[in-house]
């Protein structure tokens, strides 16, 4: 099976230059079909329709070589932004088994904002699946800064998660100690 070439994970690119409201669209996250997220992704691109797809970059087997290839950073889940009457259209791609409504708005575009954050770094990145309680942090320095998350100390350093509340999920990212300080 050949590996495809990388494909935008955000579209438009300037997705989150501005804050949601001012266009008249609203975020959905789209529960999809089994490994359908970057076909979901490419038919957004192709209906016009905004989108997030946070992936990072795996290491695997294709052929007898190890390569690299993007992978979904929470499997099952696209972001997407539309208007309330052009849902359907994420729908018809026939990709898409549940569109869920965020109630928050807000604080789903501040989540996603932050998740790009950590992917921005170029570090490796991991899903965390169960988000357990933990000390809040906010880092104070880096090119993070300003980042709310919570922290979990491991002998390699700092593991600071950022989480999306809505899907119950988030990404973590090992940092340096001095970044960070304890959210008021």
């Amino acid at each position: 099976m050949p590996v495809l070439p990388d494909e935008p994970d955000t579209y438009p690119a300037d997705l989150f230059a501005s804050p949601p409201g001012a266009d008249g669209l609203v975020w959905w996250v789209a529960h999809t079909r089994p490994r359908q997220e970057k076909a979901t992704a490419r038919a957004c691109i192709a209906a016009g329709l905004p989108f997030y797809l946070p992936c990072r970059t795996r290491r695997t087997k294709v052929g007898g070589r190890v390569v690299p290839v993007r992978v979904p950073l929470f499997p099952g889940y696209v972001f997407v932004r539309s208007s309330i009457a052009d849902r359907w259209r994420v729908m018809a791609t026939k990709r898409v088994a549940q569109l869920l409504p965020v109630g928050d708005q807000e604080r789903m575009w501040a989540d996603l904002r932050r998740v790009r954050a950590v992917l921005d770094l170029g570090r490796p990145v991991q899903a965390e699946q169960k988000l357990d309680p933990g000390t809040r942090v906010v880092v104070r320095d880096g090119p993070l800064a300003g980042t709310p998350g919570t922290v979990v100390r491991e002998a390699g350093g700092f593991k600071f998660v950022v989480a999306v509340d809505f899907i119950q999920q988030g990404v973590s990212v090992i940092v340096d100690g001095e970044w960070l300080g304890v959210a008021a």
